[in-house]
């Protein structure tokens, strides 16, 4: 109602004005001056404080000719996080975000809430490595997950990493962990305030101290032992000028592969690999389940890779460079390596095979001719992963209609022998090696936080006993008591989407609109799965609320065709998809546009943007977080080139003439009538984020505030909120993320049309 008498008192004051000293759209993505309105109110509604927004500088010197075009960046120097001057224009945005959100009583409410919500216990899946069993622990409210030590499945458990005593706010998190062979040592890497960079120690897991080296400048790089037990592989990039702390945008090039040995100083390490004349690609490395090989995944991108590999001596020490060998050396497609057989090599792959299969590649001969398919492609479902265990089993998951199946293969035939019974769901963790007959598998579904199973493949006639399940702390709630439905609605194109709905049920008769967050991502080859969300069963519960899921193309939820569907010159298949769900859920009043919410991350944030340009009179409110805004400029930052196999080279003609079109940053237009009001709308980046530089939402929000400062029609709010010592997602503590979902939910309740009925 609240929301109703906004737009009635808006329109009566709009009528009494004239549009004028508006510039045309493309005028003002250009940086041409407009100016105000005369005796205009940006907050008309009474129970909003008036919102001023800061006025970001418009540097409209800055002015390039790229591919015939021209283009205004007149926030470019947004890019440097370190200047004054941009610091100056966060704290102008933090000084009004944060009272919006922060000063009122509701907001304390829902942070209690949220709070208690937050507060079960959560458990990761053990893995087994020599005499002792590991798995993450958090109490409840813990900021970071507990690693924790059993010598037996039933025995006492011990603290065998605690992140939380390492800083006294929660942001160092312990983001990698790889164990030697025999399971005598742990090798880690720690994340400070959200960065990607990451500091390996080691760990002895008989007493829990750690050897004195620490190895730095390390970035998207795993860990691999050699079978000896003497050391590792890690890849490393070279020392940079300025700071290496995730608050940089210097780009991450030139990365190597360096061999450590326990006990030695990170300047003994061996470069074992390098590939100076491609500075973007990456290397990954694995150490075959013999000992022999060490198998090299090569790419400059997210999505294809190269196969290469070098011959190892186990027991002998690794003192200079490798001698590698190609294996595959086209960037056409994606492998993975499973395990091997002397020089057979077992890799998941979707080379000519969409959909993906497991394929046997003789390293000895290696011509694709030569390969031997052991699990073929299936018609319909995507091959997600495979793992191999107890010596000949595989187990295989299976993506179907954007659920996880779960089965298990002899390897040598490719035959299958079982089938794990799952629910609607995710399995979202897994642990087992060849040597050992048991595994783990963790399940999370939209309305169960996680179920951990255990199974023993030396004891077939035994089913998979579930060894832990979690519960919701949230009083009167009942899964039972909400419907979980999977339906597909046509996009732009007629193709055929399918969308996950989630509610409370009702009877037919009570049947009515009600408030809805819809939720999206669609890319890189990325399924978004069924998963339980925190934020997603407060707004539910509070709200009495509806939540949505489509699997927009983009993504990989069937194969990588799916994927194609919604790339490079398809990316506009994403937009229309997402766009065409919000239609389809007005149509079918589970919703109205005035309650609907939508929200992405990351790529998803891409995707919240663009919609909002395109289509902002679909939508009540948007959030977009860490999102990736500036199309033209994505590849100059850390590691946004490789971002290019989604996106496209921005330095091709045809490439940039299509991220121009769609790029969120350069289609911020002013709104000329009210269909064209943007919906209110909440940006939220992390300082110290070097995955998605927040570069982007600072220059994103800098050009819709002056597009709002210069519209008579545009009433609804637009904040941008930086956390501090947050990065892109990962590791950040319970108590940021708590914050950070709380802000989320008070943002809607502020400015969609909802009333709490639980709060």
């Amino acid at each position: 109602m609240r929301k109703l008498i906004v737009r009635f008192f808006g329109k009566k004051e709009r009528f009494q004005k004239v549009q004028r000293n508006l510039v045309s759209e493309m005028d003002n993505m250009l940086g041409t001056k407009v100016d105000h309105p005369p005796n205009f109110n940006p907050a008309m509604a009474p129970d909003l404080p008036q919102i001023v927004y800061p006025a970001a500088r418009r540097d409209v010197s800055m002015e390039e000719k790229i591919h015939d075009y021209r283009i205004r960046d007149v926030y470019r120097w947004l890019e440097n996080p370190d200047s004054a001057e941009t610091q100056q224009f966060i704290n102008a945005q933090n000084a009004i975000s944060k009272p919006f959100l922060e000063n009122t009583q509701e907001w304390q409410a829902i942070h209690d809430k949220m709070t208690k919500l937050w507060d079960y216990p959560k458990y990761g899946c053990p893995s087994r490595h020599g005499k002792f069993y590991y798995y993450f622990k958090n109490t409840g409210l813990q900021n970071q997950s507990v690693l924790m030590q059993q010598e037996s499945l039933d025995g006492p458990e011990v603290e065998f990493l605690d992140p939380n005593s390492l800083a006294a706010d929660g942001t160092t998190a312990l983001t990698q962990k790889s164990f030697s062979e025999n399971g005598a040592y742990m090798a880690y890497g720690l994340s400070e305030q959200g960065s990607d960079w990451i500091k390996i120690r080691i760990r002895k897991a008989a007493d829990g101290t750690d050897f004195p080296e620490i190895l730095e400048k390390v970035k998207f790089s795993n860990i691999s032992w050699t079978k000896d037990n003497r050391g590792f592989f890690y890849g490393r990039y070279p020392n940079q000028e300025g700071k290496t702390d995730g608050s940089e945008t210097k780009q991450n090039e030139f990365q190597k592969l360096y061999y450590h040995r326990v006990g030695k100083s990170q300047g003994n390490d061996t470069l074992v690999a390098e590939f100076p004349e491609n500075p973007s690609w990456r290397i990954a490395s694995e150490v075959s389940d013999c000992g022999k090989y060490l198998i090299l995944s090569v790419s400059p991108t997210t999505r294809d890779n190269m196969v290469f590999y070098a011959n190892l001596e186990p027991g002998k020490d690794i003192t200079e460079k490798l001698e590698v060998k190609p294996i595959v050396d086209k960037l056409d497609a994606d492998y993975e390596y499973i395990t091997n057989e002397g020089s057979k090599m077992y890799f998941h792959t979707n080379k000519g095979a969409p959909n993906y299969r497991v394929v046997i590649i003789d390293f000895a001969s290696p011509a694709e001719d030569n390969w031997t398919t052991v699990i073929p492609e299936h018609e319909k479902d995507v091959l997600e992963w495979a793992l191999c265990v107890h010596q000949n089993k595989l187990v295989l998951c299976y993506n179907r209609d954007v659920k996880n199946i779960l089965q298990s293969y002899e390897l040598h035939t490719g035959k299958m022998t079982g089938q794990f019974g799952l629910d609607i769901g995710t399995i979202n963790g897994i642990s087992g090696k060849r040597k050992y007959s048991e595994i783990f598998y963790s399940f999370t579904s939209f309305l169960t936080p996680g179920i951990i199973y255990h199974y023993d493949f030396a004891k077939p006639v035994m089913k998979p006993k579930i060894l832990r399940e979690t519960h919701l702390n949230l009083e009167g709630f009942n899964r039972d008591d909400y419907s979980v439905d999977q339906v597909f609605y046509e996009s732009k194109d007629e193709t055929p989407i399918p969308m996950f709905i989630i509610q409370r049920k009702r009877s037919e008769d009570t049947v009515s609109p009600r408030p809805c967050l819809m939720y999206g991502y669609g890319g890189f080859n990325y399924s978004l799965m069924p998963v339980l969300s925190n934020t997603g069963i407060m707004f539910m519960d509070t709200f009495d609320g509806v939540l949505a899921y489509p699997n927009i193309r983009g993504g990989g939820e069937y194969g990588i065709e799916w994927h194609n569907g919604g790339r490079l010159l398809n990316k506009q298949n994403c937009f229309d998809d997402f766009q065409a769900a919000a239609e389809y859920l007005t149509k079918q009043k589970y919703t109205t546009k005035e309650r609907l919410a939508i929200q992405g991350a990351s790529n998803g944030g891409l995707l919240v943007g663009a919609c909002i340009n395109q289509r902002p009179d679909l939508f009540g409110a948007a959030i977009a977080q860490v999102g990736v805004m500036d199309m033209l400029r994505f590849n100059k930052f850390t590691i946004g080139h490789a971002w290019q196999t989604d996106y496209g080279n921005p330095g091709e003609r045809q490439a940039f003439a299509y991220l121009y079109k769609y790029s969120p940053l350069h289609n911020v237009q002013i709104p000329l009538n009210p269909t064209q009001e943007y919906p209110s709308t909440l940006i939220l980046t992390g300082d110290h984020d070097d995955r998605v530089s927040p570069l982007h939402s600072l220059k994103f929000a800098a050009a819709l505030q002056e597009a709002a400062r210069h519209s008579e029609y545009q009433v609804n709010p637009i904040l941008l909120r930086v956390y501090t010592k947050a990065g892109h997602g990962a590791g950040k503590p319970t108590k940021m993320r708590i914050k950070e979902a709380t802000d989320i939910i008070t943002f809607l309740r502020k400015t969609l049309e909802v009333d709490c009925v639980n709060l």
